[in-house]
């Protein structure tokens, strides 16, 4: 249960504002602002963004923290800073998900942040994610078998990056690679970024430094037209490869110790 009721109560207090000058400063009615005080409603991820912004919080600290006079906000690095990223809403003000084709992948790393540009990537929805903020990006190459080249990717955008979980696979957009599906191997490193890693073995595991990151989306589901095949007995020639990257990966780990 979040507490979005009583931290919109002590904060707008703490500023010394009317529900009415507060309802002003935002747009909004001053019966919302009620509603949403006592319980009887919750903004939508629109105002909640917007919301945060005025008070210069994150949408996590406004939703969960207890905010009183107790509470001190948690220090904020690059990687936890409220990020503007922007999305498109149905008839229904639900968020939509855009797709971002492989041909249009050299084109979001320049308009990632215009609204005008995200208008105009396809969209689509699904039941299953209607709460939160989801884009679908389509994948190239063989790096991350068994999933096939061409696929789409449905990733959960990721506002702070130390919420990043090591051994799942994350859409991680940057100035240097661009758009990529891979597997993180450990928690996000301030000094150091992500490191990623493919599923198939063949392809080397490498770092993104945290100042090339744009942008972090969770893998929650992916579309494909290619059913999964069974997977094939080892020959001597996979199992050596594999035994060598076993090797590598032993090797850094204890490097990174």
């Amino acid at each position: 249960m979040s507490n979005i009721a009583s931290n919109l109560k002590f904060l707008r207090k703490k500023k010394g504002l009317t529900q009415q000058q507060f309802a002003d400063a935002l747009e909004i009615k001053r019966a919302s602002v009620g509603a949403y005080e006592e319980d009887r409603a919750e903004p939508k991820y629109e105002l909640l963004r917007k919301i945060a912004q005025f008070y210069d919080l994150t949408m996590d600290e406004l939703a969960n923290d207890v905010i009183d006079e107790k509470w001190r906000p948690q220090p904020k690095s690059n990687a936890s800073n409220l990020r503007v990223l922007s999305i498109t809403v149905d008839g229904d003000e639900r968020e939509n998900i855009e797709l971002v084709p492989v041909k249009a992948s050299a084109g979001y790393l320049n308009g990632y942040g215009d609204p005008e540009y995200v208008a105009e990537l396809p969209k689509f929805s699904l039941p299953m994610f209607n709460q939160g903020t989801y884009r679908a990006f389509e994948i190239k190459g063989d790096s991350m078998l068994p999933l096939p080249s061409g696929s789409i990717i449905i990733g959960e955008y990721i506002e702070n990056w130390h919420d990043i979980k090591p051994n799942q696979t994350y859409v991680v957009v940057s100035k240097e690679d661009g758009v990529v599906y891979k597997r993180v191997a450990y928690k996000f490193k301030e000094e150091k970024g992500l490191k990623l890693v493919s599923d198939n073995k063949t392809y080397e595991p490498y770092w993104v430094n945290t100042e090339d990151i744009i942008e972090v989306w969770k893998a929650k589901a992916f579309i494909s037209t290619e059913l999964p095949e069974p997977s094939p007995e080892p020959t001597m020639e996979t199992l050596t490869s594999m035994m060598a990257q076993m090797q590598k990966t032993i090797k850094s780990v204890v490097d990174n110790k």
